[in-house]
């Protein structure tokens, strides 16, 4: 599967980090927003380097075009500034140009949107979008699997989104019949 990971400028860069870790056996291509790499070093985060990792500004890269579309995206953390340009169609970077051509395409399209409370103005973009059939899913972890650490949270998080992408993982435990299932 052909997946572009994006990553912007809202607090939970860890989210990306365990996300893009755990999609091992893909074809991996991630996109950095400005603001990603400055919030990246005030948390402390080592954000990914190589040749399959994009600066927001590049058009030029394969999955910019509809031609050579990835088979999905995945927006983690997603900033609201970030929301709103796809929910607009404000394709005026790497971002949200691949966001796009993944709508326009029936490409699955997850936006973990890190952002509280949110305003009127970003829950309609949430419904405009989620309409179109992307996953609006909101960076909220669960307690039901007792997370003993701030990892077991981040894991649960970014469990869920690739769960949501369609991709299998192990990265937290599942709900069952009222059982925790690992």
């Amino acid at each position: 599967m052909k997946v572009v990971v994006a990553v912007t400028g809202a607090s939970g860069i860890a989210y990306a980090k365990k996300a893009i870790g755990a999609l091992k056996g893909q074809e991996v291509s991630i996109v950095l927003s400005q603001g990603a790499k400055l919030l990246a070093k005030g948390e402390g985060v080592k954000l990914p380097e190589g040749k399959n990792v994009y600066v927001e500004k590049d058009f030029f890269a394969p999955f910019a075009s509809g031609s050579n579309a990835a088979d999905a995206m995945l927006v983690i953390p997603c900033s609201l500034k970030t929301l709103s340009a796809i929910a607009n169609g404000y394709g005026d970077n790497l971002i949200s140009r691949s966001a796009e051509v993944c709508i326009k395409e029936g490409k699955r399209l997850v936006l973990v949107v890190r952002e509280t409370p949110l305003s009127p103005i970003a829950l309609e973009n949430c419904l405009k979008l989620a309409r179109m059939g992307v996953v609006i899913l909101p960076a909220c972890p669960a307690f039901y699997n007792k997370p003993k650490s701030i990892g077991d949270m981040v894991d649960f998080v970014a469990g869920k989104a690739l769960d949501s992408l369609g991709v299998k993982n192990s990265l937290y435990k599942r709900w069952e019949n009222g059982k925790k299932q690992a």
